[in-house]
């Protein structure tokens, strides 16, 4: 089981900062369209791991942020992952180069029409709704959703 967190970083310009996921090998992301972050390292808050992964991946300092949900990824071929959702809409610095793939202001309408995994859709959603803080549960089968819960209820697919 592992701890990792996530961010969608939205500029004024109704735009979202996402990672298209081109350069490592071996990546479960790879080719896919998500936001920035990773792993905690030992004795991180989700806050702490936030503002590291986020200044490591692109080059920002994060000044405004919100924690907005829990994601459980259940697969038949990773381990179990817990990620702490988070979106952000203050930062500082300029966006440098990313080793993991390439970084690129999306155009907020655009986003849901990218390649990502299918239960992103959902968390991107409620995102988008300005949803309360949320646990949402996400089972796959190598690429398919079989199943999801939000707060404990399941959701069509």
């Amino acid at each position: 089981m592992r701890n990792t967190t996530l961010c969608y970083i939205h500029n004024d310009n109704n735009q979202t900062l996402l990672l298209h996921r081109t350069k490592k090998e071996n990546d479960l992301n790879r080719d896919k369209w998500i936001g920035v972050g990773g792993k905690f390292e030992d004795k991180e808050s989700p806050e702490e791991c936030l503002l590291r992964e986020v200044k490591e991946e692109t080059g920002l300092t994060l000044t405004s942020y919100r924690y907005r949900g829990l994601v459980t990824f259940v697969s038949d071929m990773w381990e179990t992952e817990y990620m702490h959702l988070f979106t952000a809409d203050g930062f500082i610095g300029e966006i440098q180069p990313c080793e993991e793939g390439v970084l690129e202001w999306v155009d907020n309408p655009r986003v849901p029409q990218l390649p990502t995994w299918e239960g992103d859709r959902i968390f991107l959603r409620l995102l988008a709704q300005d949803a309360p803080f949320f646990s949402l549960k996400l089972e796959y089968a190598g690429d398919t959703l079989l199943y999801a819960t939000l707060d404990g209820k399941e959701l069509p697919i």
